[in-house]
């Protein structure tokens, strides 16, 4: 299993947008090969070193996180977290 972690830091005019992401996120489960899971949800800490949304994937091999990247289903999400997350940081890792 591969662990695909992502936390997001929302552009400042588009910290109300942080709803619309996590259900765009969510939008994927069930609809590509290999994810096994998906979880996203928005900070309520709001510490200076948060970020505003996490995305947290289980997906069942690296080929598959791979395949993921690329999929029809996650292309459009993406192209639409980029309008509105300023910067991001990532780490994946197996279990």
């Amino acid at each position: 299993m591969v662990t695909h972690v992502v936390m997001y830091k929302l552009k400042d005019d588009c910290k109300d947008k942080a709803d619309e992401l996590i259900g765009k996120f969510l939008s994927m489960k069930g609809k590509i090969e290999g994810l096994c899971d998906i979880r996203s949800g928005k900070d309520f800490k709001k510490e200076c070193r948060s970020y505003d949304v996490a995305l947290i994937c289980t997906l069942e091999s690296k080929d598959a996180l791979e395949k993921y990247a690329v999929h029809e289903v996650h292309l459009p999400v993406l192209a639409y977290a980029k309008t509105v997350v300023e910067r991001s940081h990532s780490v994946d890792f197996e279990e």
